[in-house]
């Protein structure tokens, strides 16, 4: 029974030495995302304007249904998102809107601070992808 409570007891201790502490101090300190951490989704910038094409194939997949493509064509006859909506508070972050993505316009970032306040800020419409 000692040896048991010893053994315990040292396994304890060496958990308290330096170095052996697997919590963060978070606010001061921010862990390192996996690669394959899927965080803030972010709409990919060319030169001119965003990638995506408005092909619908985002919101067709995405099974909590939270993206919102309205789509529009410029003076040169090419289709881009009028409108381009994303609501957090729905979303299960899945990816398979990455996925589906025929030009890869969609991507899932390594933020994953998005506490808000209020509800409507977690409604991230397309100049807020953007960034």
């Amino acid at each position: 029974m000692f040896k048991e409570f010893a053994k315990g007891l040292s396994i304890t201790l060496k958990h308290l030495l330096p170095g052996h502490s697997t919590t963060v101090d978070y606010p001061k300190q921010k862990l390192t995302m996996s690669p394959r951490f899927r965080g803030l989704h972010r709409l990919v910038p060319t030169q001119t304007r965003e990638k995506c094409v408005a092909c619908y194939l985002c919101p067709t997949v995405c099974p909590a249904k939270c993206i919102t493509v309205e789509s529009a064509e410029n003076e040169k006859g090419e289709k881009y998102p009028k409108v381009y909506k994303i609501d957090l508070l729905r979303c299960i972050f899945c990816g398979y809107c990455v996925e589906a993505c025929p030009v890869e316009a969609i991507e899932m970032s390594d933020k994953y601070e998005l506490a808000n306040y209020k509800r409507e800020d977690f409604i991230f419409d397309k100049e807020r992808l953007l960034k």
